[in-house]
């Protein structure tokens, strides 16, 4: 695993190792695929995990690094939620969150915030416990979100882009930080067709369409 981190391409006079070049790589596919609801989206992300578990490993950043664990559970329950509710026609099923819904997501974001970055000064689990661990959070609410199929999974996406591109950067992580940036603009395009997808879907439950 440490030839994955030391080794790998210089860009601009900057060094990435081959697990942060194919694990983020793998992780804009994963944006991609989301966009066209496709089972593919979780295995590729199962690939995307396990590379960027050695990234974050080396990089000392315990948030990320769990996450990338977290990612892990939520994408096999998410290929299995997506397998039984696939559709021919417009593949999975989405729909707009309910206020309760709403709640919890930010509540859970909130909390789970405060919680997890308490417990990473704790532990000296991250050199910057705060941003870390709302990275960490939003990545597993979003994900959770997303396996339920609900359309504001991509909103807490851009919330998750908005802090880690500047804690990349300053982690020395160039090339993972203007990856987010792609993120970001991925995940408007995401929000959007998965927007028409929950509109047509509830023109046809109007109709009375199985």
């Amino acid at each position: 695993m440490d030839s994955l981190v030391e080794s790998g391409l210089t860009i601009a006079g900057q060094h990435v190792s081959w697990a942060e070049l194919f694990g983020q790589i793998a992780a804009v596919t994963v944006v991609l695929l989301a966009a066209k609801r496709t089972l593919w989206v979780w295995p590729v992300q199962i690939l995307a995990t396990v590379l960027l578990f050695v990234v974050y490993t080396d990089a000392h950043l315990g948030g990320l690094r769990d996450r990338q664990v977290a990612i892990l559970l939520i994408s096999l329950y998410g290929w299995w939620v997506w397998w039984r509710h696939r559709r021919d026609v417009f593949g999975m099923p989405v729909r707009r969150a309910t206020r309760g819904e709403w709640f919890l997501v930010t509540g859970a974001m909130v909390l789970g915030t405060v919680g997890y970055a308490l417990y990473l000064t704790w532990a000296g689990g991250s050199w910057s416990p705060w941003p870390d661990a709302w990275i960490f959070i939003g990545t597993v609410v979003a994900f959770a979100a997303q396996g339920r199929g609900l359309v504001e999974f991509w909103f807490v996406w851009l919330a998750v882009d908005a802090v880690a591109v500047p804690l990349q950067l300053a982690s020395g992580l160039w090339f993972s930080a203007l990856i987010y940036v792609v993120f970001a603009v991925l995940v408007i395009r995401g929000y959007v067709a998965w927007s028409r997808s929950a509109r047509k879907l509830e023109a046809l439950a109007g109709q009375g369409t199985p």
